[in-house]
């Protein structure tokens, strides 16, 4: 679209607030953040004081001699994303659509504050640190790939995993929920993946309402639920018969719990503690940027164009060199762990199962594996399927 001198351009309804290094803008309609710089900010206001483009320019030129000021593709650019309302006194219709915003509104903030506030933090970094102890004072407490086999069937196995992990997950992501309603936000837990795994995540876009500071107690709201469940399964052990089945599946909720919380360290997925780090430095969209760079050697990488404002360079190069090792470093886990253990445990457990009578243990032994397996896939199919129908 061109634009003239003398164009007058209306804007929907924005919410502006200070970040860390730049801006964050709302869009209150949809409900869709923006990081912009204060050159982007200042023209904003002088647009929404009715002033021509022309004007607008002038007074930018004037106010940051230091800019490139093209200020027709900044309006190009908030045409494509959406704020534009009206041009010379004609509506600009796009997206008519308002988010629904009302997830786990049931929930009073109270609930969300008793759980997460200025005394809880320490608390569950406490139980944190108290767990170490646990495991340094009987080393036998320690995780082992052994305990995901609290049963002699594959298939007790199996279920027993499935719902403690099922259970452990919907835990680790209502911690969330509960911090962003301490906030009055809403949140909704949906299906998701990083890189080949399926994950449950909560959608707490509605955060960036925030300042900074008060973001990470959100972020790290799951783990803190992680700490609490580590170190519960911990204690209640010492005072279990090392023998008995409660025993075996405590053991099973200490792995699951130790093996999520090492995952979260890969900071190359988007995990909880990958926001934190977006979070602390500033740089957002710190995967996408580290991607694009990347993408110079390796142009399978390129994602959809995001904005490196000025001194965030150096901290997106160091990222996209961890983002690439730990994508090497988990295809490599992944080729010579997983695969060869799926493959053992088909060709070991699986098939011979369907050899067996149906009215063997074994054939629905392996019956039960194999649903397992199309389960997984089917939940990352859809996963994969729901990030490209929103990204086309």
């Amino acid at each position: 679209m061109v634009f003239t001198n003398e164009t007058h351009v209306t804007l929907k309804q924005l919410a502006i607030r200070k970040d860390q290094k730049h801006y964050i803008v709302e869009d209150v309609m949809n409900g869709e953040f923006y990081e912009m710089p204060e050159v982007c900010i200042i023209a904003i206001e002088l647009i929404n004081q009715r002033k021509s483009l022309n004007d607008v320019e002038k007074e930018l030129i004037i106010r940051f001699p230091e800019e490139d000021i093209e200020l027709s593709d900044f309006v190009s650019q908030l045409l494509e994303l959406d704020l534009v309302s009206e041009i010379n006194g004609e509506k600009v219709l796009k997206s008519l659509v308002q988010k629904e915003q009302s997830g786990y509104s049931w929930i009073p903030k109270n609930l969300g504050r008793f759980f997460f506030n200025s005394f809880s933090s320490n608390l569950y970094v406490f139980l944190l640190i108290t767990s170490v102890g646990l495991i340094l004072y009987d080393p036998n407490l320690f995780p082992h790939y052994t305990d995901l086999f609290a049963f002699d069937l594959m298939l007790q196995n199996i279920v027993a995993w499935m719902l403690i992990t099922l259970v452990l997950v919907l835990l680790h992501e209502f911690g969330h929920v509960l911090a962003v309603r301490s906030e009055g936000l809403p949140a909704k837990i949906e299906i998701g993946h990083r890189l080949f795994f399926v994950v449950l995540e909560t959608d707490m876009s509605k955060v960036w309402q925030l300042p900074a500071e008060r973001r990470n107690k959100l972020y790290l709201a799951g783990i803190y639920f992680d700490f609490v469940v580590l170190f519960l399964a911990l204690l209640a052990q010492i005072f279990t018969s090392e023998e008995s089945l409660i025993t075996g599946l405590l053991k099973l909720v200490v792995l699951d719990t130790f093996i999520r919380l090492v995952y979260q360290a890969a900071v190359f997925m988007k995990t909880d503690l990958y926001y934190v780090l977006e979070n602390k430095t500033g740089c957002y969209n710190l995967m996408e940027n580290g991607q694009n760079f990347l993408a110079k050697w390796l142009p399978f990488l390129r994602v959809p164009e995001t904005e490196t404002f000025d001194g965030e360079e150096r901290i997106v190069r160091r990222y996209a060199y961890f983002y690439l090792a730990g994508i090497l470093l988990t295809l490599l886990i992944t080729a010579y762990y997983y695969i060869p253990q799926m493959i053992f445990a088909v060709n070991e457990i699986m098939l011979p199962g369907f050899l067996e009578p149906i009215s063997s243990i074994r054939f629905w032994d392996s019956v039960v594996f194999l649903l397992q397996i199309v389960l997984v896939l089917g939940l990352l199919l859809y996963s994969w399927s729901k990030k490209y129908r929103f990204s086309s």
